[in-house]
């Protein structure tokens, strides 16, 4: 008898980061790093790891929806779903009944991307390779195949991302061999925390420096004086030849984002990160214009890859920041890629979130082997939170990630820490009088 996927388990786990404000900005001033963690598992005995990424409240409604989905997996053949992940992908997302909660948005299009990515997960698995690499050594007319263009022709067809992919055949090995001596660019917001005091910024800027990063980035929007104050910190910290990127996340309107930026014009930051709504491309475009040559970058909250080939389309974006978590799973992700680079706009990656770093490596990597070619004005965001969680973590030597090696897209979380961080009766929750979320200091 073939073999089928026989169970979907589903966990919620949950991270108390507020309790040290690890993760803390304008939006979001008490994270707890959390995830809807995905299993799948067949009857020969292979399993796929995914997971979808969220701050603490609400990850049971996100458990939820993929239990929902779950249904659409169970039963299939495990040979069917490795070799064709965007059939399953199209089936996911195109549901009509549970589509009309989205449609294409939302935690029914993140659910869809947890179990998208443990399928992809397990095909990497029986092929023995890392995700990046399996997606690298797919054929031009395969990664094609795998995204859904109905949304995407006016402004990327099938033969323009056939000719993109071709056009990045020669050099892949040579691409791939430099990836794996020296690994991928990384930026890290380690040090930009909005809730860390003065001393603990300056402390952390410099040693970002030392181990190697050119770029790093710091939470903005809270308050101006304070933003002006903590930016001239991490400028002396760091000189005049690193980049300091600055984060607002969603915090302001479009009008308050040009006047806040150009009070911190005179730090020379590199970008300003989702000034204003994640779903206003034209609020994106005046602030892009208003505010350069600062670049203006977004992503991690864009739901689906038609938002984001509107912001292309209306020259509101300088850096395109994926998400692995954010919609239908590497799928979506790799039509992103495909646009991005139809529009010659570099991809700076979203990370730092529990598993985001060890997801969306692999799908800037494959970028660089077999697609924009290029790591100029890229880098992958870090963080360093909760890799120890995971049985092959994200590494970052000398402000570089290191090519994951093992099996897999880099999902899966240790079981002991499942035990311990389950919410809400793992022993790390259990009792405790708050709520998930709520500040504990």
């Amino acid at each position: 008898m073939s073999e089928r996927i026989s169970a979907v388990e589903t966990i919620d786990v949950r991270f108390p980061t507020s309790r040290h404000r690890d993760g803390s900005d304008a939006m979001n001033p008490f994270p707890d790093y959390s995830a809807a963690y995905v299993i799948l598992r067949s009857t020969g005995g292979a399993e796929g790891h995914g997971l979808v990424f969220t701050v603490g409240r609400g990850t049971d409604l996100q458990v939820a929806a993929v239990q929902a989905l779950a249904s659409m997996v169970i039963g299939q053949r495990v040979d069917e779903l490795v070799a064709d992940p965007g059939a399953l992908a199209r089936r996911l997302v195109g549901d009509s009944q549970i589509r009309w909660l989205g449609p294409e948005k939302g935690v029914v299009h993140m659910a869809a991307g947890g179990l998208v990515n443990a399928v992809w997960d397990l095909a990497a698995r029986r092929a023995d390779k890392p995700l990046w690499k399996l997606l690298a050594d797919l054929t031009p007319e395969q990664l094609v195949a795998q995204v859904d263009f109905r949304y995407l022709r006016d402004a990327l067809t099938e033969d323009e991302a056939l000719a993109l992919l071709r056009a990045a055949e020669d050099g892949r090995a040579e691409r791939e061999r430099q990836l794996r001596a020296e690994g991928y660019p990384a930026y890290t917001t380690t040090p930009g925390w909005l809730g860390y005091d003065d001393e603990k910024l300056a402390r952390l800027c410099q040693e970002a420096v030392e181990a190697g990063y050119r770029l790093i980035k710091l939470k903005v929007g809270g308050n101006l004086a304070d933003d002006v104050r903590r930016m001239g910190i991490a400028r002396r910290a760091v000189g005049p030849d690193v980049r300091i990127a600055v984060d607002a996340n969603q915090i302001w309107g479009v009008p308050e984002a040009i006047s806040w930026m150009r009070e911190l014009a005179a730090f020379d930051p590199y970008w300003i990160e989702e000034p204003t709504s994640p779903d206003d491309v034209l609020g994106h475009a005046a602030v892009r214009k208003a505010l350069a040559p600062v670049r203006v970058a977004t992503g991690e909250h864009v739901h689906n890859a038609v938002m984001f080939k509107q912001l292309l389309q209306a020259d509101a974006v300088d850096v395109v920041q994926i998400d692995a978590c954010r919609v239908a799973g590497v799928n979506e992700n790799l039509a992103i890629l495909l646009l991005a680079a139809k529009f010659g706009v570099p991809v700076c990656p979203h990370a730092g979130g529990v598993g985001l770093c060890e997801l969306v490596q692999h799908l800037a990597m494959f970028d660089f082997v077999a697609l924009s070619g290029s790591t100029d004005d890229r880098a992958i965001e870090y963080v360093d939170h909760l890799h120890e969680h995971f049985t092959d973590p994200a590494r970052v030597s000398g402000g570089r990630y290191l090519a994951p090696a093992a099996p897999g897209m880099s999902a899966q979380i240790l079981p002991a820490s499942l035990a311990e961080y389950r919410f809400p009766d793992g022993p790390e929750w259990a009792g405790t009088p708050l709520m998930a979320g709520a500040p504990t200091a």
